[in-house]
């Protein structure tokens, strides 16, 4: 049947070419292949110092102040209020703005040290300071708005007094504490808790945790100068939660600082204007209990 003339006939092979075998068991030994799983969102702030450096900030600036306050008062009761009790001379107001002033100093010096010397780093874009330039009005516009908080106070237990009210019994000493709490007052404050405090316990624990708990130690070292009266705390703590979310969505602690200013800047021109220009703080009322923060 088959013939070279009939080449259709012949048996033909099964698999003429070669082909690869197929591979019917897979690989044991080949790489797995990559899953993709969701994954948390990180923190968008990354500090180049740690939350141990933080504690030694504040550490610094508690010793530091109270050597300040010992040998300030020290020095003037020698020098300059030799009849005067040891009690007496520590409560004058000058004399403690004057402690604080230096223990600023230090523990600022100490913040660019840090910064700059040990980890090698710009300061200003390291705490992102960020100035807003223009937009920066609108910041003090929301510490002008803050004030609304302050409404709570008349559904809070206020204080009717505090120790910090002795800041305005001297109406020279109520102008030195007006123009501290609107310069170095909260300059110092925001580079502590939301330059320094917020960005670590923002990466550690997220956005909404670094807020509050930024604001909850922001409210309670005010305790001491409010008599420990928990109203006054609570509205300073509230103030506290709007400053860090200003810092948190603008990345900015100059803006915060600004939102600052205008909180305390607003709250003393009140005070100004309903006192005479301090000459009557008997008709100051609430507006100077939450002032110094």
């Amino acid at each position: 049947m088959s013939s070279p003339e009939n080449p259709q006939f012949d048996p033909q092979p099964l698999n003429s070419d070669p082909q690869r075998p197929v591979q019917l068991v897979g690989d044991p030994f080949a790489a797995p292949a990559l899953v993709s799983t969701p994954t948390v969102p990180a923190s968008s702030e990354n500090p180049v110092w740690s939350g141990w450096d933080v504690l030694q900030i504040a550490g610094l600036t508690i010793f530091t102040l109270f050597l300040a306050q010992l040998f300030i008062v020290l020095g003037a009761r020698r020098f300059a209020f030799r009849h005067s009790s040891w009690l007496e001379v520590a409560q004058k107001p000058s004399l403690a703005l004057f402690a604080e002033l230096l223990t600023y100093v230090v523990v600022a010096l100490y913040m660019i040290l840090l910064i700059e010397g040990k980890y090698h780093a710009r300061f200003g874009q390291a705490i992102r300071w960020n100035w807003p330039g223009v937009a920066g009005l609108s910041f003090i516009g929301i510490g002008v708005l803050m004030l609304s908080l302050d409404l709570l106070g008349r559904f809070l237990p206020m204080p009717k007094s505090t120790p910090f009210d002795q800041f305005f019994a001297q109406r020279s000493d109520a102008y030195l504490t007006a123009i501290f709490a609107i310069t170095l007052g909260p300059l110092m404050e925001e580079l502590f808790f939301r330059g320094f405090l917020y960005p670590v316990l923002a990466r550690r624990m997220g956005v909404f945790w670094g807020i509050v708990l930024t604001a909850l130690p922001f409210g309670l070292i005010h305790a001491v100068q409010y008599g420990y009266a928990w109203g006054a705390v609570l509205i300073i703590f509230m103030v506290g939660v709007v400053l860090t979310a200003v810092r948190a969505k603008t990345k900015s602690v100059a803006s915060s600082f600004l939102a600052h200013v205008g909180y305390n800047g607003t709250l003393m021109v009140l005070a100004a204007v309903a006192t005479d220009g301090f000459r009557h703080m008997d008709k100051a009322g609430v507006l100077l209990t939450l002032v110094k923060n």
